[in-house]
C-alpha cells in the first residue's frame, strides 16, 4: 500500500511538473539553491535575492545537495517528497501497535492517513522541505514512547532543521511530553531545543543570511495587522485579547477547523485531545494570519498538526472512544472525504490550461544549452533553475536591466503567475526592436531570445 502510494504520490507531483503547473515560488527556489550547494556555490536564490538560510533557517537543503551529486534533476524533491509524506503511515502502524491496536486496526487508521486530503495536495504544490518533518515528529513520538533517547534526538533535529518556524512545535511537544505524557527526559529536550533553536535561528541564521529587513518582511507580513515587529507583535497579543478572540471565534476559523477534523471525524473523542497541545502554535500561526492560504488543506501550513491529529485519533481508537470502530466503514468515510477534498481534478481542469503550447515550450528549453541567466515566467523557471541567475517575469516588477541575461524565454499566450498577456507582448515587441537580442525560437506563442554578442556593447536596451 505504502508502495502504491508513493508510486502515485510522485506519479501526480511529476505529472503536474511536465505540464508546466510547478512554479518558481516554491520548487524553483529550492531547486536552485540545492543545485548552487551541489556546485559547491553560495546558494543565493535569486528569486528571493538572498541566500537560502535568509529564508527559513532550512539546514535539511544541505544533505539533500548530495542527491544532486548523483544527478542533478529536480525529481530528487519530489521523490522525497512522495517518500517523506508516505512514511508517515509506516509510523502510524506503529504508534497503533504500540497502543494495543490490532495489525487491522492499526493499517484501516495508516489507510485513513494517506487518504487525508492535506496529504496528497500538499504533494501537488511544489516542494517544501518542512515534508520531511512529517514523519520525523511520527518518529520522535514513538521514539519517546519506547524510551530510544539517540533516535528521539535525531527525530527532532531533523524537525528543526526543516524550517524555523517547527521550532515552535517541537517546543509544544515538548510540553505535551513532559507534562501529559510523563516522558520527562524526551519532553525536557524538546522543549529546550525548540525554544533554543527558534531564538537562535531568528536571531542569528536568517537576518545574518537574508538581513533584517527581508527577515521582517517575509515572516511578519502575513501577521503585519498586530503589529510591524516581533515585539509590538508580542504587546498587541498580550494587551489587545480582541484581536486575537476575533480571529478565534470567527466563521473562517471555524471553517478552517471543520476541514482539519472532517476527514478524522469518526476517531475524534474529547476524552483524547491532548496530543493536540503539540499543534497548538501551527494552529495559532495559521488562525491568526491574514493569508487565507493558511487555512485550507491545499498548502503546507498544516502539515505540523497531522501527527498531533492522528495520534489522538489511535489513543481515541484503541481505548474505543472512537465515533466508529468499524474498519470498513472507516475507510469508506475516509475516501468520501478524499473524493470531497482532494484536488486530483485539476488534472483534467486548470493543469491542462497551458497543454497547446508545452511542445514549443520544452523545444524552446532545450535551445538554452549554456548556464547564463534566464528571464522566463514562474512556470518555466523550475525547469531552468540550475543556474546562478533566473528570474520571472512581474508585470509590477520588471527587471531595470535586461541584459544581464543571456535567456529570454516568454510565453505570449500563457504568461504565468503576475505577468499578463499585455506585459509578455510588449515585451516581445520590444525585443524584437533591440539589437543585443535575436529570436533564436518561435512557435505557438512562444519565443525564445539569446543575447547576441555583437550587439552586448549596445547602451540602450528599451
Amino acid at each position: 500500500m505504502m508502495g502504491v502510494s508513493t508510486f502515485i504520490l510522485l506519479g501526480c507531483s511529476s505529472l503536474r511538473h511536465e505540464l508546466f503547473q510547478s512554479s518558481a515560488w516554491d520548487l524553483g527556489i529550492f531547486d536552485q539553491a540545492i543545485y548552487l550547494i551541489s556546485q559547491g556555490q553560495s546558494p543565493i536564490s535569486s528569486f528571493l535575492g538572498f541566500h537560502i538560510l535568509g529564508d527559513h533557517a532550512a539546514i535539511v537543503l544541505y544533505p539533500l545537495a548530495l542527491l544532486y551529486k548523483i544527478y542533478p534533476t529536480v525529481y530528487w524533491l519530489l521523490a522525497v517528497q512522495a517518500i517523506a509524506l508516505t512514511l508517515g503511515a509506516l509510523f502510524i502502524i506503529y504508534l497503533a501497535r504500540q497502543a494495543g491496536l490490532t495489525a487491522r486496526q492499526a493499517t484501516t487508521i495508516a489507510t485513513a492517513y494517506l487518504l487525508y486530503p492535506l496529504v496528497f495536495n500538499i504533494n501537488l504544490y511544489d516542494f517544501h522541505p518542512e515534508v520531511i518533518a512529517l514523519p520525523a515528529l511520527f518518529g520522535a513520538i514513538l521514539a519517546a514512547r519506547l524510551k530510544k533517547i539517540s533516535w528521539f534526538c535525531f527525530s527532532i533535529f531533523l524537525v528543526l532543521g526543516c524550517k524555523a518556524v517547527l521550532s515552535l512545535t517541537v517546543a509544544a511537544m515538548g510540553f505535551w511530553l513532559l507534562v501529559f505524557e510523563k516522558k520527562r527526559l524526551c519532553g525536557a529536550i524538546a522543549l529546550l531545543s525548540g525554544v533554543a533553536w527558534f531564538a537562535i535561528a531568528t536571531k542569528a541564521i536568517i537576518p545574518f543570511f537574508g538581513g533584517e529587513a527581508a527577515s521582517v518582511a517575509r515572516h511578519l507580513s502575513r501577521y503585519s495587522h498586530f503589529g510591524n515587529s516581533f515585539i509590538a507583535i508580542a504587546q498587541n497579543l498580550l494587551l489587545q485579547p480582541n484581536l486575537v478572540l476575533g480571529k478565534i471565534f470567527s466563521l473562517a476559523t471555524l471553517e478552517y477547523l471543520a476541514l482539519l477534523i472532517a476527514p478524522v471525524l469518526w476517531g475524534i473523542s474529547p476524552r483524547y485531545l491532548l496530543p493536540l497541545v503539540g499543534a497548538i502554535p501551527t494552529l495559532a500561526l495559521n488562525i491568526l494570519a491574514n493569508a487565507t492560504q493558511q487555512r485550507n488543506l491545499v498548502h503546507q501550513y498544516s502539515l505540523p498538526i497531522l501527527p498531533f491529529l492522528f495520534v489522538a485519533v489511535i489513543q481515541a481508537f484503541g481505548s474505543r472512544y472512537a465515533w466508529i470502530q468499524k474498519p470498513r466503514i472507516i475507510i469508506l468515510w475516509s475516501l468520501v472525504a478524499f473524493l470531497a477534498l482532494g484536488k486530483y481534478g485539476y488534472f483534467w481542469t486548470i493543469y491542462l490550461d497551458s497543454l497547446d503550447t508545452r511542445q514549443a515550450t520544452q523545444e524552446a528549453i532545450a535551445l538554452v544549452q549554456t548556464k547564463g541567466g534566464v528571464y522566463t515566467t514562474a512556470e518555466i523557471a523550475p525547469h531552468l533553475t540550475h543556474r546562478p541567475l533566473i528570474k520571472f517575469t512581474d508585470a509590477n516588477s520588471p527587471p531595470v536591466d535586461l541584459t544581464k541575461f543571456e535567456y529570454i524565454l516568454l510565453n505570449v499566450r500563457h504568461p504565468g503567475w503576475l505577468s499578463n498577456e499585455d506585459f509578455a507582448t510588449n515585451l516581445v515587441n520590444q525585443l524584437k526592436r533591440t539589437e543585443v537580442f535575436q529570436i533564436n525560437y518561435q512557435h505557438d506563442d512562444v519565443y525564445l531570445f539569446v543575447k547576441n554578442s555583437s550587439g552586448e556593447k549596445s547602451k540602450k536596451l528599451l
